[in-house]
Formats: structure tokens, sequence, C-alpha cells
């Protein structure tokens, strides 16, 4: 199962996440599951890198399919909404699969 915890500011701002986990939905280099997830992730980072001057720290462990994202700086309008987008696309995803393989949760980041 992925784990993804979305972590939200006081201001209810999108500020991070966290993926931990495999789908599991089939078998490695056809899980549709973990791909989509993955596009979803990887283009968001790569779109704040790109579209932003927001500074950000970066966790990966691909062999346990850990990625962790937080905003370090305070956080543009674009990067706002590249998270949100990332949140409604995980939540998309989410929806089309049983919670067996996708888990999302919000966490406070106060």
């Amino acid at each position: 199962m992925i784990k993804i915890s979305i972590f939200k500011n006081a201001e209810n701002l999108i500020t991070g996440f966290r993926l931990a986990g495999h789908a599991n939905f089939s078998e490695h280099g056809s899980d549709v599951v973990c791909s989509a997830v993955s596009a979803l992730v990887i283009n968001t980072i790569n779109s704040i890198e790109t579209f932003t001057s927001d500074r950000f720290k970066l966790e990966e462990d691909e062999k346990d399919g850990i990625i962790e994202f937080h905003v370090d700086s305070p956080m543009s309008s674009n990067a706002n909404l590249l998270l949100s987008s990332l949140a409604l696309g995980l939540q998309g995803v989410a929806g089309e699969y049983s919670s067996k393989y996708i888990k999302i949760i919000q966490v406070d980041s106060n």
C-alpha cells in the first residue's frame, strides 16, 4: 500500500508530502497505481523546481518507495497551486482504486 501524508499549515496550505510504500496492485514494472502516483509526484517536484523560486527539501529512498518533500521558503502562489493540483490528482487515483492500494491522510505541519 502507498501511504501518503499531505502536510498542511495553519492557513490550510499544503507545505509538503510524504509517500511510503508500494501499491502492489500488480507486478513491479506494470503497476498502474504506482506509475500514476509516481508521475504526479515527479511532475509536481520538477514543476516547482522549474517554474518557481521556492526552496524545498527532498528525500528519496527508491527501494522502500519513500519520497518526502517540504517547501522551505515562504510558499509562492505557483507552488501552492502545483501542490494543490498534486493533492487533487492523488485523490483521483485513490478514488479509482481500492483503499487496499493507496491511503491519503492530512497532517498538521505546525
